[in-house]
């Protein structure tokens, strides 16, 4: 299966479908704000090392979260119970944003092209942050892209044990308090698999992506 190779002349992609076994759909392209939008809208996003273009991705099988069915260990509870941590929505994301990207050091895909493209979505209403803070310092956090009813998860951080669960614990309550169809977590993880993380087919997920925008 070939990849197909964009231009920065058009914002379109090619049909999902046509994406590898791996995922990979195409490479090239930019970050401006009307390409990303129509990406996550189908299902695409982008993710590269520093050094490549732009690679963008569309898995067969997605790995989601529904928000009404975040798994909450005994522990977390506890900790929900007793914590002192503040939990903030959408305050500090370029700080989020720049923690995710410190937190993995060499490691990261989080460019200074990708925080420029993903703080301008924030600008324009389409992105959203969780932040966790202990005495006033930020200590965990989350960010993504939001495209109707849907939450597609970019990052997350923490300098202190489970202030990430607990961001993505809160990011789950205002979802599903606000009829959002799902999590999108983009790649499997062990910790978001313990956290109510799961395969859908290619299928499901494209009509769940439809009902987002309904």
């Amino acid at each position: 299966m070939p990849v197909f190779r964009l231009s920065n002349d058009s914002n379109k992609f090619p049909i999902p479908e046509l994406a590898r076994d791996d995922g990979l759909l195409a490479v090239g392209g930019d970050l401006n704000p009307e390409r990303l939008l129509n990406a996550y809208s189908n299902g695409i996003f982008p993710w590269y090392n520093p050094d490549e273009m732009i690679k963008w991705w569309c898995p067969k099988d997605r790995f989601v979260i529904f928000p009404d069915k975040i798994h909450i260990s005994n522990s977390m509870k506890k900790l929900l119970n007793k914590t002192a941590l503040e939990v903030k929505i959408n305050t500090d994301f370029d700080c989020i944003m720049r923690n995710c990207r410190m937190a993995r050091e060499n490691l990261t895909w989080i460019t200074d092209e990708m925080e420029r493209a993903y703080n301008k979505l924030f600008a324009l209403g389409y992105a959203l942050s969780v932040g966790i803070y202990e005495n006033s310092d930020l200590v965990g956090g989350l960010y993504g892209v939001v495209i109707g009813k849907c939450f597609f998860g970019e990052s997350m951080f923490s300098t202190i044990d489970n202030a990430s669960k607990l961001a993505l614990i809160k990011l789950s309550e205002k979802l599903a308090k606000d009829n959002f169809v799902f999590i999108d977590c983009q790649f499997h993880t062990d910790h978001l698999e313990s956290m109510g993380g799961q395969y859908i087919s290619w299928a499901e997920y494209k009509q769940l992506l439809n009902n987002c925008r309904d």
